[in-house]
């Protein structure tokens, strides 16, 4: 029997990131069999999954599950991080996926936010994947293809080595061609490891694998495929290979106690602000947000029976929270359908017939209520009860369902803080910018350690104060505030904002959780309106690219500060979770796989030099080591991304764009894995995270400023 290793990603899976990087331990024992892992009906988590095959991929993908990463091969298996309820997961076992391993569940951030700040309060008051078969057993003789290795790579963390390889064969529409690598080492140990097909958007990309742990450092690689193609022979390089200069003595870091919501954040702006006068200043972006607001509404009637849900169309905070709806019987015959409002009361006095009788549907409801109160209400008939009799129900309360009690409901502007001695303009700019997407609580964790050090270091240390008399450094700390509000408050897995452009019935309640804009798909370059794959028309879509291009305040701000000043010419973009490292192209049509243009030979070769900088720097903090599969153009490593910020910032306004994705995968040496870290992982795993890729901003910076001194 021919096992099939392959791996298709779906064209339109553009969600979000995940995948892998490694604090790895010493290798140790065998692989020892994990517990079963199950949830209840109506628990939420992230767990990581295998799915039974492709078709129940492809299948996840067109439905708009929640995928929290790109698919990965592990063993000729296809594993993907998946948001999940507990019934949604028994409907993919029944299916035949198996889960591997609960990276979060839905309680675990408050859990962890929680912890985070008891430590931080202590501190202070302390004052401190199936076997396969080998080419004999192929039953078909076929033409020798040829092979080409890719990449070849190996580095050492904590003790482990690891290799990794990505190699392509000519034989491209062969979906069975099987690629072995074999290995040795400087001291004689050999071994092999299979590499598995990886396909984007129906095209034959490559072959790979994940980082393979080996016994010492690699000194020879070769490739030999199922139909008989051998590759040269390759020496494995060392990976990133670039390390940053020594932090000096005395050197002022780790800033970053606590996890920060945006109130915690807009503090620590204002205290940087006023203790470092004379090298900050305070950037009041243009747009503000909606605020951490909704409009209330309640369900008039049984949801389960017959329902009309109302809704204000102001939001709640503007004294719709608490106003009553009701349906009533006049108890006279022959009455028509009237509707009234007084004293913060809407009532819907049903029609009835000659007997007396109730007769006005749900759909009448609706109908009436649109009409007769249209700049008050808007009515929608639930899912299932269109047509039905509507009942005598109510009073019911308009609610907008947020439960953050402490958090300011007025519209929020977003703050950059501009850090340097020449804020003029005459210096070249970097811009550190962070969770576009709500959910990524360590991202302004990175932005905000970053910018302390770069301060506190000024007057101590002199490599500081030089990178700040020769860059011009811009941060925002949270893009989108009002999305981390509710992340916070009420479902921490929200990924948009808290605008709502869904209508009809979209707009139920129960749909709460999914409105929103994905702000990091509502850009102008190689957008989802200019027919690039990787964002979605459906508000309800962890991708919704929003109404139209720049539709959302929080990404117009991003491009609003960038047009503002002409010095910015890098950017990072700081997500999670996952370890990529990435620039642009970012996005691709999806008919032959057409991307973005390329950047030229030159702008490629600084984008990887940098990376390979600024990779080396964040391995300093704890031996983090950013994959090399992991680490190139966005639409290569990871997925399309339509409407995504970098490519607006490379190809409109000229900046060297990338993107972070922090949280990389840990390798488990007892059972042979690599692991999750989620995307509100515990604090001290945030606070690592925040620790080593402040480390790559900073070394962004030095990137920066030579590249400045090079130019003249």
């Amino acid at each position: 029997m021919i096992v099939r290793r392959r791996w298709t990603a779906a064209a339109t899976t553009a969600i979000l990131i995940s995948a892998a990087l490694s604090h790895p331990g010493p290798a140790t024992a065998a692989p020892t069999a994990p517990a079963p892992i199950s949830l209840t009906t109506t628990e939420t988590a992230l767990v990581r999954v295998q799915l039974r095959d492709q078709a129940q991929l492809d299948r996840l993908v067109a439905s708009g599950a929640d995928l929290a990463n790109r698919p990965k091969a592990r063993d000729g298996r296809i594993l993907a991080d998946l948001v999940l309820t507990g019934a949604q997961l028994a409907d993919l076992t029944a299916q035949g996926a198996t889960a591997v391993q609960i990276v979060q569940r839905a309680g675990d951030g408050s859990r962890h936010f929680a912890e985070s700040v008891r430590a931080a309060q202590a501190r202070t008051a302390a004052g401190l994947r199936a076997p396969s078969a080998t080419a004999g057993e192929r039953t078909t003789a076929a033409a020798v293809d040829t092979l080409q290795v890719q990449q070849a790579y190996w580095w050492t963390t904590a003790g482990q080595t690891f290799l990794q390889a990505q190699v392509a064969t000519t034989a491209t529409d062969d979906p069975d061609v099987e690629i072995t690598v074999s290995w040795r080492t400087a001291d004689g140990a050999t071994g092999t490891f299979p590499l598995y097909r990886f396909e984007d958007s129906g095209e034959y990309q490559y072959h790979y694998n994940l980082p393979q742990p080996v016994p010492n450092r690699p000194v020879q690689l070769t490739a030999t495929s199922s139909l008989g193609g051998v590759s040269r022979v390759v020496t494995p390089a060392l990976w990133p290979n670039a390390t940053p200069p020594p932090l000096p003595a005395g050197y002022q870091k780790d800033f970053i106690d606590a996890y920060l919501t945006p109130v915690d954040i807009q503090a620590r702006i204002k205290r940087l602000a006023r203790q470092y006068r004379d090298l900050v200043d305070v950037i009041d972006l243009p747009n503000k947000t909606q605020g951490y607001r909704r409009t209330a509404a309640a369900y008039l009637g049984d949801p389960a029976v017959a329902a009309v849900v109302v809704e204000s169309v102001r939001f709640g905070d503007q004294n719709m929270n608490g106003v009553q709806v009701r349906t009533v019987d006049p108890g006279r015959r022959n009455r028509p359908l009237t509707v009234g409002y007084r004293d913060r009361v809407l009532t819907v006095s049903l029609a009835t017939d000659t007997a007396g009788k109730t007769v006005s549907t749900t759909d009448e409801v609706a109908a009436a209520i649109n009409a007769r109160q249209p700049n008050r209400f808007r009515a929608t008939v639930e899912d299932g009860s269109a047509g039905l009799p509507m009942p005598v129900a109510g009073p019911a309360r308009l609610d907008d369902g947020l439960q953050g009690t402490e958090v300011p409901a007025k519209p929020s502007t977003v703050q950059a803080l501009r850090l340097g001695v020449h804020r003029d303009g005459s210096r070249v700019g970097v811009l550190a910018y962070s969770q576009e997407h709500a959910r990524e609580w360590a991202t302004p964790l990175v932005t905000l350690e970053f910018a302390e050090r770069m301060l506190a270091n000024y007057r101590t240390d002199p490599a500081t104060r030089e990178l700040l008399e020769q860059v011009d450094i811009f941060v925002i700390p949270t893009v989108n505030p009002d999305g981390a509000n509710y992340s916070f408050n009420d479902y921490n897995f929200q990924r948009k904002n808290l605008v709502n452009h869904c209508t009809g019935s979209a707009r139920d309640p129960k749909n709460r959780n999914s409105w929103g804009v994905d702000l990091n798909r509502n850009y102008t370059v190689g957008s989802y309106f200019d027919g690039y794959v990787g964002a979605s028309a459906n508000c309800l879509s962890g991708n919704y690219a929003g109404t139209a291009e720049l539709s959302e305040a929080e990404s117009s701000n991003v491009i609003a500060l960038a047009r503002a000043h002409s010095n910015i010419k890098f950017a990072m973009n700081v997500h999670s979770y996952g370890g990529y490292f990435m620039w642009p192209p970012g996005a691709y049509r999806a008919d032959g796989r057409i991307t973005l243009p390329r950047p030229s030979i030159d702008e490629s070769t600084l984008f990887l030099n940098s990376a390979r900088r600024i990779v080396g720097a964040i391995a300093q903090e704890r031996g983090t080591v950013t994959w090399p599969s992991q680490t190139g153009p966005v639409a290569d490593v990871l997925y399309s991304a339509a409407g995504n910020s970098a490519d607006q910032l490379y190809y409109e306004l000229g900046i060297f764009a990338w993107d972070f994705e922090v949280g990389n995968d840990r390798w488990n040496p007892t059972t042979g894995e690599w692991e999750g870290v989620g995307f509100q992982p515990p604090f001290d795993e945030a606070h690592g995270e925040s620790q080593e890729y402040a480390g790559g901003l900073v070394e962004l910076v030095r990137v920066a400023r030579d590249y400045a001194a090079a130019q003249g």
